[in-house]
């Protein structure tokens, strides 16, 4: 990728105004709102890549059109904080800092609710061939993604295949019945406890 200077960089597709903003190899701590927000109504592509950022992106969610982001190599952990982002399809977080799968797949999926091309190669909590894991844990980690993100078309380099989807569903359908079946005991539990409460307060009056 080339070394950009100016940073923004406009691309017409098709007679309309497919626009693109590149950050990319700056050196940046941090995000540059006063550029990107500029195009709150027409960027669709931002490429942050390359950088030292680990900020919660949150103003990122005034952006409207944005189908890709970009975020390759950068600190980002685990922890990240997105903004609903109801329009980005694809998001690129290849090479950070993410070592808890579970928590981040859980961000992923309630902030990017139309996402299909998730790619985050070269993380800890993706285990593959680049970092030493197993096929086993690469087999796992596929799966666990898949069965949390049923909309997911591309992971990593790779496209999801039906097969994929059924086993996944299969792998994890008891661990998610498990979690429904206890949270429907608590739940009665809870209403058990908000009845006797209800009842002891008629019965005192």
């Amino acid at each position: 990728m080339d070394h950009h200077t100016s940073g923004q960089h406009s691309h017409p597709s098709h007679g309309s105004s497919f626009q693109w903003l590149s950050f990319a190899y700056q050196s940046l701590t941090e995000i540059p709102y006063e550029t990107i927000l500029t195009q709150t109504d027409t960027l669709e592509v931002l490429d942050l890549s390359y950088n030292l950022l680990n900020e919660n992106p949150a103003l990122l969610g005034q952006l409207e059109k944005l189908s890709t982001l970009i975020l390759d190599c950068n600190n980002y952990t685990s922890h990240v904080k997105f903004p609903y982002m109801p329009s980005v399809t694809t998001l690129c977080i290849n090479k950070n800092k993410i070592n808890n799968l579970p928590v981040f797949v859980e961000e992923i999926r309630r902030k990017f609710p139309s996402i299909r091309i998730l790619s985050m190669m070269n993380n800890e909590a993706a285990p593959s061939y680049f970092n030493g894991g197993s096929l086993t844990q690469y087999t796992d980690y596929r799966q666990y993604v898949i069965s949390q993100i049923p909309g997911l078309e591309i992971l990593d380099d790779t496209e999801v295949l039906d097969k994929e989807r059924a086993q996944a569903r299969k792998t994890y359908r008891l661990q998610q019945s498990r979690h429904s079946s206890r949270k429907k005991k608590e739940d009665a539990s809870r209403k058990h406890t908000h009845m006797q409460k209800k009842s002891n307060a008629v019965l005192g009056e």
